[in-house]
C-alpha cells in the first residue's frame, strides 16, 4: 500500500506533463543533426552578412574608386592590412573588379539580392502551388485532371529552358527573372502538396467533419491543409537553393541582373575570361553561390528527417 502510495503522486505527474507537439519534436531532432546545424549556422551568417551589408560592406557596390584613390588599379588583388598589405595602400579585401569597384562590397551586397530572390520566387511558387494543388487533390475529378495535365505540361521543359524563353518573351531583368523561376517551380509544389491533400481527406478525422456535415471549404482549411503543409515547407527549403542557382544562370546569360547591380551570376559572368589572369573575380562569387546552396540543401535533408514522424529515431 505504501508502495502504491508513493507512486501515485508521479503517475499524475506524469499524466500532467504536456506532451510536446509535433514541431517542438521536430525541432529536437533537427537539432541532433550535425549537418543539419551546420547549414543553419552557413544560412545565418549569410543573413547576416546580408541585413548589414550596408554596415559592414566599407564602399558602395556600384561606386567607381577611379579618380577617387590614388594608383588603384582594375582587377588588382586582395589587399588585406592584416596578411602584410602595405598600409599606405587601401584595403580591398576580395580585390577590385574590371570597373575599378571594391569586390568584398559587392559580394556582400550579392548576398542580400540572392537571398531576396531566392525567397521571394519560392514563396511565390508555394502560395500559387499550394491553391492549385489543394484544390486538384480535395475536389478531384476534372478539375484535378485540369490543373494536373497543366503541371505536366510545365514539367515536360526542362526547368532552365522554360525560365530563358519566359525571360525572353517578358524581358531582362532581375524582376522577370524572379517571375520566370516562380513560374517554372509551380509544378512541384503543386504536386507534392496534391499527394499529400489525397492521403490526408481520407483520414477518420476529415470522414467524421464530412458525415457530420461541416462545409468542404472549412475542413479544407481547418483540417486538410495544415496537416498536408509539412512536406511542402521541406520542398521550399531545398527549392530555395536551386532557385537562387537558377537566378545566377539566368543573370549568367545577360537575361537576370543588368550591370552595374551586384549579382553573383553576374559577377561570374562579366570576369569569365579572367579565370586564370584574376581568378578570384570568378571563384568568390562562385563559392558564394555554393555556400548558399550547401546551407539550404543540408537545412533542408534535416527538416525532411526531422518532420518524417515513421522514422525510427533515437
Amino acid at each position: 500500500m505504501a508502495a502504491q502510495a508513493e507512486a501515485a503522486p508521479k503517475m499524475l505527474a506524469g499524466v500532467q506533463q504536456k506532451p510536446s507537439s509535433l514541431y517542438q519534436d521536430a525541432l529536437r531532432h533537427l537539432l541532433q543533426k550535425r549537418s543539419a546545424i551546420l547549414g543553419l549556422v552557413i544560412l545565418l551568417l549569410l543573413t547576416f552578412v546580408a541585413v548589414f551589408a550596408p554596415v559592414i560592406a566599407p564602399y558602395d557596390p556600384e561606386q567607381q574608386l577611379i579618380g577617387i584613390e590614388d594608383g588603384i588599379k582594375k582587377r588588382s588583388g586582395p589587399c588585406i592590412h592584416l596578411f602584410g598589405c602595405p598600409a599606405d595602400q587601401p584595403q580591398h579585401i576580395f580585390g577590385v573588379d574590371a570597373n575599378f569597384r571594391d569586390f568584398f562590397s559587392r559580394v556582400l551586397y550579392g548576398a542580400r539580392l540572392s537571398l531576396v530572390v531566392g525567397f521571394a520566387s519560392v514563396s511565390i511558387a508555394i502560395v500559387i502551388g499550394l491553391v492549385l494543388g489543394a484544390i486538384a487533390g480535395f475536389v478531384g475529378g476534372w478539375i484535378d485532371n485540369v490543373i494536373m495535365r497543366l503541371m505536366d505540361v510545365f514539367l515536360a521543359f526542362p526547368a532552365l529552358i522554360l525560365a530563358i524563353a519566359i525571360v525572353t518573351v517578358l524581358g531582362p531583368g532581375l524582376l522577370n527573372a524572379l517571375i520566370a523561376i516562380s513560374i517554372v517551380t509551380i509544378p512541384a509544389y503543386a504536386r507534392v502538396i496534391r499527394s499529400s491533400v489525397l492521403s490526408v481527406k481520407e483520414q477518420d478525422y476529415v470522414l467524421a467533419d464530412e458525415s457530420m456535415g461541416v462545409p468542404p471549404l472549412r475542413i479544407l482549411l481547418k483540417d486538410v491543409l495544415p496537416n498536408s503543409i509539412t512536406p511542402v515547407i521541406v520542398q521550399g527549403t531545398l527549392g530555395i537553393g536551386t532557385a537562387i542557382v537558377e537566378v545566377a544562370a539566368l543573370s549568367f546569360l545577360g537575361l537576370g541582373a543588368q550591370p552595374p547591380t551586384p549579382e553573383w551570376g553576374l559577377m561570374v559572368s562579366a570576369e569569365r575570361n579572367q579565370i586564370f589572369t584574376a581568378p578570384f573575380l570568378v571563384l568568390i562569387p562562385g563559392i558564394a553561390i555554393a555556400l548558399v546552396v550547401l546551407g539550404f540543401n543540408l537545412l533542408g535533408d534535416g527538416l525532411q528527417d526531422a518532420l518524417n514522424p515513421r522514422l525510427n529515431r533515437r
